[in-house]
């Protein structure tokens, strides 16, 4: 039976009443599940944290003393128990270490996603699928109107001319999969990656997820405007170079609002957008949907007298 109450949002996020554990809790709690190590579902100061072991290093390396005062690290298809919540993590596609969160309880099974993404993408690992009778998915890009195109057509914009490019970026990964991406689609360009970026992708290498050719960030390089190089900085970087000379500006996002007054466009994004997050919920075959993360208004429209779906957030 599922139970509408089996996750309620308090003050520091979303609670799991049953297993008395929070699922990538806002403020600092004694028992967190987190999904992945971005800084808007991994926040510092938890005491206990359930992850994977490449979130847990991820945390590590940028909270330092702050990731946590405890870790308990699990592998995909791992189960472990929190109070009476049986707890798989499945791979989750969205960045290194990134899980979705199976709980089964009372013979019901509910699935939380984090974030998800159902594009190719060799620096992470493959998101992957298990049924579920409630699925509890994030709604980022859930419009009709979003449509992520191929990332490989989109990095091949750079090849139309070879002036330096400044390519914002997150530096959790995004920044390894452009690597990867201009490694692979634009093997004529040099990437020079900020020094900020350089010790997480490092550690992908040490988790077997090489991104591609890359080199540290040398001011002196990019002196010379039709190098081929493409300097990636994360996004205040970028904004404090709003005025550069001799370099093309692009962000590589999903979001329109981050594309413009850039010279270049470049739509590689992260989440699932409208078709796949159909096609997740399709793969899942829940009973029930519940959103968050997102405005899921238009999952319950398209859902309507067919399958509940009930809005979190």
């Amino acid at each position: 039976m599922i139970l509408p109450d089996f996750l309620a949002f308090k003050e520091s996020g979303l609670y799991c009443r049953a297993g008395d554990f929070y699922l990538d809790p806002k403020l600092p709690v004694k028992t967190a599940v987190i999904t992945h190590a971005h800084g808007d579902h991994a926040c510092p100061g938890n005491e206990l944290v359930y992850c994977t072991p490449a979130t847990a290093a991820i945390m590590e390396l940028r909270l330092r003393k702050n990731a946590a005062k405890q870790f308990r690290t699990f592998g995909f298809h791992q189960p472990f128990s929190i109070g009476g919540v049986k707890i798989t993590m499945i791979a989750a596609g969205h960045i290194l270490g990134s899980a979705q969160i199976l709980m089964e309880y009372e013979g019901t099974r509910y699935l939380y996603t984090g974030d998800i993404k159902m594009q190719e993408d060799p620096t992470c690992e493959p998101i992957d699928v298990v049924q579920a009778d409630v699925l509890i998915t994030e709604t980022t890009f859930a419009n009709p109107d979003v449509v992520h195109p191929d990332p490989a057509e989109e990095i091949s914009k750079l090849n139309a001319s070879n002036h330096n490019v400044l390519l914002g970026s997150y530096s959790l990964g995004k920044s390894q999969r452009l690597v990867n991406l201009i490694t692979r689609y634009c093997p004529q360009r040099s990437v020079l990656l900020h020094h900020s970026m350089v010790g997480i992708t490092k550690l992908y290498e040490d988790f077997g997820f090489n991104p591609g050719n890359y080199a540290p960030y040398n001011r002196k390089l990019m002196k010379y405007p039709d190098k081929g190089f493409v300097y990636i900085v994360p996004p205040l970087t970028f904004d404090c170079y709003f005025r550069a000379k001799g370099v093309l500006r692009a962000f590589a996002s999903g979001w329109k609002r981050l594309q413009a007054q850039n010279d270049l466009s470049i739509y590689i994004s992260d989440h699932a957008d409208w078709s796949d997050i159909l096609k997740y919920i399709e793969a899942v075959k829940p009973s029930e949907v519940w959103t968050l993360h997102g405005d899921g208004e238009h999952l319950r429209k398209h859902f309507s007298g067919v399958m509940p779906v009930k809005l979190l957030s």
